[in-house]
Parts: structure tokens; sequence; C-alpha cells
């Protein structure tokens, strides 16, 4: 297998992770997105503890993901009637009398 473990540091508590060499990368730019995040909330909000500033910003990285979501779900809604309209264009085109 081409699994490893890392530590990555989370609102400054470690995690030892199981990773494979391909999700490395990712795994630690998402913990330094996060500390960004939990850092730019901590000096703009009123908090008591981390996990104040971890829901926080677990709920904007849940509702961007859920936007997301709901952006490709629309363009492959788009792009199916598109297709649909093509293949009936064609269909219709290609007909032998």
């Amino acid at each position: 297998m081409n699994e490893f473990t890392i530590s990555v540091t989370i609102a400054d508590r470690p995690y030892r992770l199981t990773i494979t060499r391909d999700d490395e990368e990712i795994i630690r730019k998402a913990a330094q997105t996060l500390n960004n995040t939990i850092k730019d909330y901590s000096s703009n909000y009123a908090f008591n503890d981390k996990q104040d500033l971890l829901a926080m910003a677990a709920l904007e990285y849940a509702t961007n993901s859920l936007k997301k979501e709901n952006e490709l779900t629309n363009v492959d809604k788009e792009l199916d009637e598109k297709l649909k309209d093509i293949d009936f264009i064609l269909t219709e085109n290609l007909k032998i009398d």
C-alpha cells in the first residue's frame, strides 16, 4: 500500500492521520486553510473557546460545499437538457425517409 502517517495541527491540537501519498498535499493544505479561517474568526469575533471557532469554520465550509454542490447540479441539469436537444436534432436530421 501507499499509506503512511502524518501529523497535522488544527486549532493548536495535533492529529495523526494515516493517508495515501496522493492525499498528503491536499490534507496539509486543508489543515492550513482551516487554521487560517480559525485565526480570522478569532481576530474578528468574541469566542469562549476554540470549539466555537471550529464550529463557525465548519459551518462556513459546509455552507460553501452545499452551494457548490447545488451549482454543479444545476450545471448538470442544463447540460443534460442541451444534450437532449442536440440528440433530438441529430435524430430528426439523420432519419432516412
